[in-house]
């Protein structure tokens, strides 16, 4: 099973409580990480885009670095680890991410990758004049299709004349292209979703649920196999999960209790707002699943709580899932969580035992 970090690109990571870490992003502290990862044997590290935040009394997610620049300098620091990107598809002109992308690429000697997203918060892009207006909810995997066809277009020829709906490409050139294929990610989790990850993407983001309950995501891993099955491609799973781990599960659970504690309820009622801003296109079940109520404090996703055999066992457990080809962890602490895992929780792990860390624990 293939291991990636969630890196911290926005502040207090994915924690929405005043009793979690506080700090802010800084490339310092992302070159930390994703150094760190490398070093342990994780595959790949991959940060997202937010333009705005959700405010609170932890200001959360009000402050971001940018993921282009930000991966172009770890690029120029790392050697293995595969490093993907997140396009803002409604704020950078397909033809401009197609570069930033091919550059990426180059300084990274083919290790680059990219996450593309179809923009759901409205006011990240209301506050730059660029949201399309409402009826954009129903047509935005539309719109990242056409976009995505263009950055294949340029990749695979160097130029692209497509015209549809959405762009129109005159004679429109690239060069260097990228000297490695760039692989792409989405996070559908509707049917919707789904079938443009089955028929645009290489790999398919699917929220883990609940707490200990590693295969609480099958049946979105199995619409995602379904849509492949249409559209015949291959299309893996990988699974979003936050590890909150230490010497004892009462040790770990404790944290989990104390982060619960104190959940940021501006800022969660911020995200709920959003979330229910989309009434047209019937595609919200992963921003629904985010803003639900149940454990908002991390944004619902799946969360792994215990003593570092406990969570090994758990991580295990996900590649038990049909169609799912490895885990993308977030953590509560990303420098200590990091660590522990490499040194603590993938040596008792079944489906990383192929993996050779480059550092030894101490």
């Amino acid at each position: 099973m293939k291991i990636g970090v969630f890196i911290p690109i926005g502040n207090n990571g994915w924690l929405i409580s005043t009793t979690a870490p506080q700090y802010r992003p800084s490339f310092a502290l992302n070159r930390t990480v994703v150094q760190s990862a490398e070093r342990w044997g994780f595959d790949f590290a991959l940060s997202m885009i937010k333009l705005r935040g959700f405010g609170g009394a932890t200001e959360f997610w009000d402050h971001n670095l940018e993921s282009f620049t930000l991966m172009a300098g770890l690029a120029s620091v790392t050697s293995r680890i595969r490093l993907f990107a997140t396009v803002a598809t409604l704020a950078i002109p397909p033809a401009i991410a197609a570069r930033m992308a091919a550059t990426i690429d180059d300084i990274s000697g083919g290790r680059f990758g990219l996450n593309v997203i179809t923009g759901w918060q409205k006011p990240e892009y209301d506050q730059m004049g660029l949201w399309p207006g409402d009826d954009y909810f129903a047509r935005r995997y539309d719109y990242v299709a056409e976009y995505v066809q263009i950055l294949r277009d340029l990749w695979d020829t160097g130029r692209s004349d497509r015209k549809s709906e959405f762009f129109r490409m005159d004679d429109c050139r690239l060069s260097p292209r990228p000297q490695a294929p760039i692989k792409l990610i989405c996070a559908g989790q509707s049917d919707a979703g789904m079938m443009f990850s089955a028929t645009h993407a290489d790999y398919n983001f699917c929220f883990g649920k609940g707490v200990n309950t590693p295969t609480a995501f099958t049946p979105a891993a199995a619409r995602l196999t379904a849509a492949t099955a249409i559209t015949g491609r291959q299309v893996t799973c990988y699974a979003l999960f936050m590890v909150i781990a230490d010497e004892t599960d009462d040790a770990a659970w404790a944290k989990w209790e104390l982060y619960k504690s104190g959940v940021d309820t501006e800022a969660v009622a911020w995200l709920m707002r959003q979330g229910a801003a989309d009434t047209k296109s019937g595609d919200d079940t992963n921003i629904r699943q985010m803003a639900s109520p149940t454990s908002a404090v991390n944004i619902n996703m799946g969360t792994l709580v215990g003593a570092f055999e406990r969570v090994a066992k758990l991580l295990d457990a996900v590649a038990s899932v049909p169609g799912t080809e490895g885990v993308l962890l977030t953590f509560d602490d990303f420098i200590t969580g990091t660590e522990a895992f490499g040194a603590r929780i993938q040596p008792l792990m079944k489906t990383r035992a192929h993996v050779v860390p480059s550092i030894k624990a101490a």
